[in-house]
């Protein structure tokens, strides 16, 4: 499964953004979607997912009630909205994948098999 994420750009403080990205193969629509960033400097940290279904949704304690997370299996494509960005939400943004994920490894990188390539996100002052 092959991945892409756009969407990124520069905005100001308190703009919103969406992010997307995009799925090669329509298998994923089973899969665990993940968002992960990196700062510079920082390492790579847990964003948001969602369960196959849409059914579940989970946030980090810094993105929860201003990042949403969701997807459209019939376009293979999952979503990242942020609302009321901050300039620490600088990073650069990952989707990832993963065909079986058990729900106490979901915030963690390495339960996910398939990675797109990022896309940056700066957020100014």
């Amino acid at each position: 499964v092959q991945l892409q994420a756009f969407g990124g750009g520069l905005v100001q403080a308190g703009d919103s953004l969406r992010l997307s990205c995009a799925a090669s193969e329509r298998s994923s629509s089973r899969f665990f979607m993940g968002w992960f960033r990196q700062a510079p400097g920082k390492e790579r940290e847990f964003v948001a997912a969602i369960n196959w279904g849409s059914r579940y949704t989970y946030y980090s304690d810094a993105v929860k009630g201003r990042f949403t997370v969701s997807r459209d299996n019939a376009k293979t494509t999952v979503y990242l909205q942020m609302n009321s960005l901050k300039p620490e939400d600088t990073a650069v943004y990952y989707c990832a994948a993963g065909a079986s994920i058990i729900t106490s490894t979901i915030r963690s990188q390495h339960a996910y098999h398939y990675w797109g390539q990022g896309t940056l996100v700066t957020v100014s002052s």
